[in-house]
């Protein structure tokens, strides 16, 4: 099965749903699902994003492209999301994508900053998971739920974001293990750091520009970083073909392999690394990326703009140019 192999065809293409789908990763995974002949739908929050995204769907793919407005975190709703798209379009494939980043050392955010990711990550991909999966059943679907190599360990000033995505990891091995005889596939994303222009949407505390300048740099730097729209089709490919688990970028997959190793020098070294993070200026409410500032030394500036400039032409083509409420990884 090659990059470019499309579903069996049949007289409307499979139903697929992306949750957070409005920007980011969610966005990119739609448009190669769209152009392999699914009819789509993106659920987010904001409903204006929700439009442009699903226009330039359409535009590109000339597929159908709906929209649907679902707080994730409320499973009421997606369980009624699920029920229209699976009397409209069928439902075939869900890829559980919905998320935030928070990017601060741990004495700059307070329980209410963790108890957000859970919600916001954990929740929601268990919500659309248990709400889909009835559905799935009668198809034989496919499930993905997105995790993160932030996950797989526990990455400094991004404590809430790994404490989900963890737990999102451990839900999709469960999960796949528990529906396969029931013939429904469940895949384990763990993507790596991509070009998403994430870094706009992002929120930030402590030294919030300094904060700002290490994450957004580190998530567009060279040979550290992959192209979104690439992650994007390896993720369909992997969905399509029944994967279990799909781990993106060499860094992602060195530091999934040094902690199954060594898991206490690994977590001794993230130790030294912190060091080299800003340290905590206090507690405040947290800023999005748009709002955060750029580093004040000049020195740091410069390796920002350089680590970021490929991150920073992506914001557009995500869909991130515009802040709005956190939908998407």
């Amino acid at each position: 099965m090659t990059d470019r192999t499309r579903f069996p065809t049949r007289l409307k293409g499979p139903g697929a749903l992306v949750t957070g789908g409005s920007r980011g990763l969610g966005l990119f995974i739609a448009r190669h699902l769209a152009e392999r002949g699914c009819t789509v739908t993106l659920a987010a929050r904001d409903a204006a994003e929700l439009e442009r995204a699903a226009g330039r769907l359409r535009a590109e793919t000339g597929a159908t492209v709906h929209v649907a407005v679902c707080d994730v975190r409320d499973r009421a709703a997606v369980g009624e999301m699920m029920r229209v798209i699976h009397e409209r379009d069928g439902l075939d494939i869900v890829i559980a994508n919905a998320g935030v980043i928070q990017v601060a050392p741990v004495e700059a955010i307070g329980h209410e900053e963790f108890t957000d990711a859970m919600e916001t990550m954990f929740h929601g991909a268990l919500h659309t998971s248990l709400e889909a999966l009835p559905y799935l059943r009668a198809t034989r679907g496919r499930l993905a739920l997105i995790g993160s190599v932030g996950g797989l360990l526990g990455v400094p000033h991004l404590l809430p974001y790994s404490c989900a995505k963890a737990a999102v990891g451990a839900l999709a091995e469960g999960l796949h293990a528990e529906t396969a005889a029931a013939g429904v596939s469940v895949t384990a994303v763990h993507p790596g750091l991509m070009r998403t222009g994430s870094h706009r949407q992002a929120e930030f505390g402590g030294d919030t520009s300094a904060e700002f300048g290490w994450f957004s740099a580190a998530a567009g730097a060279p040979l550290l970083s992959m192209d979104a729209d690439r992650a994007a089709r390896r993720i369909v490919d992997a969905v399509i073909r029944r994967r279990a688990r799909l781990v993106l970028t060499a860094p992602a997959k060195a530091a999934q392999l040094a902690h199954g190793v060594a898991p206490g020098l690994t977590t001794r070294l993230t130790g030294l690394t912190a060091r080299l993070l800003p340290s905590a200026s206090g507690r405040g409410p947290l800023r999005q990326g748009s709002e955060a500032g750029l580093p004040r030394n000049p020195i740091a500036r410069r390796i920002r703009a350089w680590g970021s400039a490929r991150n920073d032409r992506a914001v557009r083509e995500a869909n991130q140019q515009e802040p709005g409420p956190r939908t998407s990884s």
